[in-house]
């Protein structure tokens, strides 16, 4: 059964340590406030991630191309964007505790938004502490607040030999203004006609007041980015398009339908520039929080920086060159970390093992699935998974282990492949189930005479044999199914 209860984060932040998919940050320091290393499972998950990403959306498509833009740019890029002005969230001080968190648009204290609020005013002026603030500190829970100031949420550096104001440049706070200032580039290169799209993955970084929530909102994140480049009297029908395709990736992601609302972006509450605006949120355990985003941004941003950079980023048809225009903009936004937490949620289950041989009555190897025994599991969708075969001998002894190892160098040519002789048999799956290993190939006694192994289904726990000649084939079919 799937684990509902608070304790859900505990049990994937504790997994995702143990078994090597994200550790805390700089941890024999002491740790850097919210920041995560992805360890060598947790980089085969977004490996994956990522390059179905790609593979859908601009491998498979011809009206979509791929650009991998600088992280510092030209401050004058944030200027033209509306960064340098407005990038920034209000935040309060508790005069107490000294615990410094964001103000939202009520008055009540929060972590800050992940979304830009770029040159978006709020809705009302926040009650501001000393002026009739009565805002709690969420730390001491004291109604002792400091006035809210406006805080910039863009990362600093210098660049070159010495600093100051002329050397100062920003990380990018987002993927998108690379895209829009290479536009004419890839046009002029690419030669592609309306509609098309540029598509980016890559880093970014905002200086988040009160980051937190494990993987959730970090001031290091990745981003899987679409500009999509559009007539402005065609955009619905795009919109819809880019919607159904969103829904179409969380199916595939694995990602629970009753988990997911597509919110519907109130005009008071979008970004100025955005006629809609449709956030895609998933229920997590700490509540329900976007997930991903898709707006149509109109022609705000190409406009944007030929008014600053005085260049010519019109479209001219190239079968009419009297049609001539600023192209219109749907943006679906895709974060990396987010679309990691939310499929490790969703495959998260503990199964009593009783239960599940009495439904589907597999053999019991060996022993190996011992009653009353609960398994914790990951039911990543095969595609998803970090490891698809682990190759594992009943013993090391009798030449199983070294059949093993011949079976193993086979298979690692074809599949993301694990080795693991240490422990007993029933321990081994446990830990191949713990990462969503679709497939453990077990190598025992019949092997050494008959040359079949023992593949054993992580979700069903039905055992097969099958010929070593034919191994490589039926894993295959089975991961294309």
């Amino acid at each position: 059964m799937k684990d509902s209860n608070d304790k859900l984060m505990d049990k994937i932040i504790s997994l995702c340590k143990r078994r090597g998919f994200i550790f805390p940050g700089s941890e024999i320091y002491g740790g850097l406030q919210n920041s995560w290393d992805f360890g060598p499972l947790g980089v085969a998950l977004k490996k994956n991630i990522k390059a179905e990403w790609w593979k859908r959306f601009v491998q498979n498509r011809e009206d979509i191309v791929g650009l991998d833009a600088a992280i510092l740019m030209n401050p004058k890029v944030w200027e033209a964007s509306g960064h340098s002005e407005t990038f920034s969230d209000p935040l309060v001080e508790c005069k107490e505790c000294h615990t410094r968190f964001r103000l939202d648009e009520n008055g009540k204290s929060q972590a800050p938004s992940t979304k830009s609020q770029i040159n978006s005013p709020p809705k009302a002026d926040p009650p501001l502490a000393g002026n009739g603030q009565s805002g709690k500190c969420p730390n001491c829970g004291k109604e002792n607040l400091t006035e809210a100031q406006d805080f910039n949420l863009m990362l600093k550096t210098s660049l070159g030999a010495t600093e100051g104001k002329g050397s100062e440049v920003y990380f990018r706070p987002e993927t998108a203004q690379g895209i829009f200032v290479n536009f004419k580039n890839i046009l002029n290169t690419t030669r592609k006609r309306i509609p098309f799209g540029i598509a980016q993955i890559g880093k970014a970084f905002r200086n988040e007041i009160t980051p937190g929530n494990f993987i959730f909102r970090t001031r290091e994140f990745e981003q899987m980015e679409i500009e999509y480049f559009v007539r402005e009297d065609e955009w619905e029908s795009w919109f819809t398009h880019w919607l159904d395709q969103i829904k179409q990736w969380n199916v595939d992601l694995g990602l629970d339908d009753g988990d997911l609302e597509y919110v519907e972006v109130s005009e008071d509450e979008r970004a100025h520039y955005s006629k809609r605006t449709v956030d895609i949120e998933y229920k997590f355990p700490f509540g329900q929080k976007e997930l991903y985003g898709l707006a149509y941004r109109t022609d705000h941003d190409l406009k944007a920086h030929i008014d600053v950079s005085g260049e010519d980023l019109k479209y001219m048809n190239p079968d009419d060159s009297k049609d001539r225009f600023v192209p219109h903009v749907i943006e679906p936004s895709f974060g990396v970390e987010r679309t990691v937490l939310a499929v490790m949620l969703s495959a998260y289950r503990e199964e009593n093992i009783s239960s599940q041989n009495s439904n589907n009555q597999a053999p019991n190897n060996n022993g190996a699935e011992e009653e009353n025994d609960v398994r914790v599991i990951l039911k990543f969708p095969y595609w998803v998974a970090p490891v698809k075969v682990a190759v594992l001998p009943l013993m090391k002894k009798d030449g199983m282990g070294e059949k093993a190892k011949e079976v193993f160098d086979v298979l690692k040519l074809e599949f993301d492949c694990e080795y693991d002789e240490s422990g007993s048999i029933g321990k081994r799956y446990r830990r191949q189930d713990e990462i969503g290993t679709p497939f453990c190939v077990t190598i025992d006694h019949d092997t050494l005479e008959n040359d079949s192994v023992t593949v054993r289904d992580r979700d069903s726990l039905e055992q097969e044999r099958v010929a070593i000649a034919d191994l490589a084939g039926y894993i295959s079919g089975k991961l294309n199914k």
